[in-house]
């Protein structure tokens, strides 16, 4: 089976808790179990993680060109900031595809800068879960064109 890692990044595992709801209403294990479930009935392995610090991200990333042939990632606040994770990916071989539950050019000004788009095959904001699922079904897409 291709394996895809979908990496999450700080205060992700609080979606579902913001009274704001700028994140929608699923908590992080609804989004979490409807990733796997998308993923499994495309084929696809999902490695789907969550880590508060940057270096775990990091690793991970790094861990990927070892094991996964895409990466889907919503670096959360260290988009706006983190080159380290922009080198990592930049490193990583395959398909890259960025991916945010709110619309982030529609929000404060400084979160109009993604450093994670530089590295991004594809980038989707602003759907919630749905984007989170469509971001799944464009990585099985671009690596099937990829396999043929």
């Amino acid at each position: 089976m291709t394996r895809v890692m979908f990496l999450n990044g700080p205060n992700a595992n609080l979606y579902g808790l913001d009274q704001k709801g700028t994140y929608g209403t699923d908590s992080f294990p609804q989004i979490r179990d409807a990733c796997l479930a998308r993923a499994e009935g495309l084929g696809l392995t999902l490695d789907f993680r969550q880590s508060n610090h940057e270096g775990q991200l990091i690793d991970w990333i790094q861990e990927a060109r070892q094991s996964c042939e895409g990466v889907l990632i919503n670096a959360a606040g260290l988009t706006y900031t983190s080159v380290a994770i922009l080198d990592a990916l930049l490193a990583f071989d395959g398909p890259v595809i960025e991916c945010h539950m709110s619309n982030i050019w529609k929000r404060e000004a400084f979160r109009s800068h993604s450093y994670v788009s530089k590295a991004a095959t594809g980038v989707i904001a602003g759907l919630g879960l749905r984007g989170y699922l469509l971001a799944i079904d464009a990585m099985h897409g671009v690596l099937s064109v990829e396999a043929t």
